[in-house]
């Protein structure tokens, strides 16, 4: 079974260690947002005019074979140089894995091959994949992002600010507005047989992937099925968003999407009506389970994600 999973960061790397869980039955391909301004993949993308690893370099380190061998490799990839209480150093706040994704990528000349010779050094559970060949900006139209100014309508301009910019987000579009998509990734959606959606920062991980317009057009052409994971609280730039309306944002952007499964933690989503009729709205039944860690954290737990998943996806063998 082929599945495709969109996303970044935190969210898409529970959502990758689910399906890794559930053997090599599953062919994975991750497609990941390539809009990274801030920290170490905001200066290697300045100073080096690469696409920004850390979200790239994340996903790698989910789809690490269990082997300790690989797992050290992964762990190394994640590694992140700190300050050693002497003078300021150019390694401070970088990762292993970003320094080395952007060496393979000025060696071989091509992201995806850079890409695919990581995933050999961990052996992964599956193929890495940028949604855009070339690196994109996030610029968002935000009301009460200035405190001061809480009725007044700003734009505000990079990943990282929209993503802990207070107020409410009215509207998000990527710069260039038709970045090339990757190919590879174009592929694979047109292959799969499952498309994944989330969890992961709706405006700034989920979102951006359906305003590619050559990826957009596949995702709706796509015979495959579409399951839409929602989050477990909301974030910054998702502040005072319901459940209902993190669906109805998918919507807003991408009006030709239809979904077949929304899946959400039932104690996170409280009244499930609202969401249901959401769902409904996209074509799509609500499925509830338990998936959160344990100690009560907004985080998925990948075991138990990967439990509710495999009655969803194995429903379509």
């Amino acid at each position: 079974m082929r599945v495709v999973a969109f996303g970044g960061g935190h969210g898409l790397s529970a959502s990758l260690r689910a399906l890794r869980g559930q053997g090599r039955d599953l062919d994975i391909t991750a497609v990941v947002t390539v809009a990274d301004d801030g920290g170490s993949s905001g200066r290697l993308r300045a100073e080096r005019s690469a696409l920004p690893p850390g979200d790239l370099r994340q996903a790698l380190a989910a789809l690490a074979a269990e082997r300790p061998d690989t797992q050290q490799t992964a762990e190394l990839f994640q590694h992140r140089f700190a300050p050693d209480g002497r003078d300021h150093s150019s390694l401070d706040g970088h990762t292993v894995g970003n320094l080395v994704l952007v060496g393979l990528m000025e060696q071989l000349g091509d992201p995806v091959s850079a890409l695919d010779h990581a995933a050999r050094m961990v052996d992964a559970s599956g193929r890495v994949l940028p949604m855009a060949v070339k690196a994109v900006g996030i610029e968002a139209d935000i009301r009460g992002a200035d405190p001061r100014r809480p009725g007044m309508l700003l734009t505000v301009v990079g990943q990282h600010a929209v993503a802990v910019a207070p107020g409410h987000v009215e509207a998000v579009r990527l710069t260039p507005a038709d970045p090339p998509a990757c190919p590879e990734a174009v592929a694979a959606v047109e292959a799969a047989d499952w498309l994944i959606f989330g969890p992961g920062s709706w405006y700034t991980s989920v979102i951006p992937h359906l305003l590619v317009p050559e990826l957009a057009a596949a995702i709706v052409a796509s015979p495959a099925r579409r399951l839409v994971t929602l989050n477990l609280a909301a974030e910054p730039e998702t502040w005072g968003l319901s459940a209902a309306d993190h669906l109805a944002a998918l919507r807003w952007y991408l009006p030709a999407l239809k979904v077949d499964t929304v899946l959400a933690d039932g104690t996170a989503v409280g009244d499930p009506e609202p969401v249901r009729r959401a769902a409904e709205s996209l074509g799509a039944r609500l499925v509830l389970a338990p998936v959160a860690v344990a100690d009560g954290s907004p985080r998925h737990d990948p075991a138990a994600l990967g439990k509710a998943l495999v009655p969803v996806l194995g429903a379509s063998r």
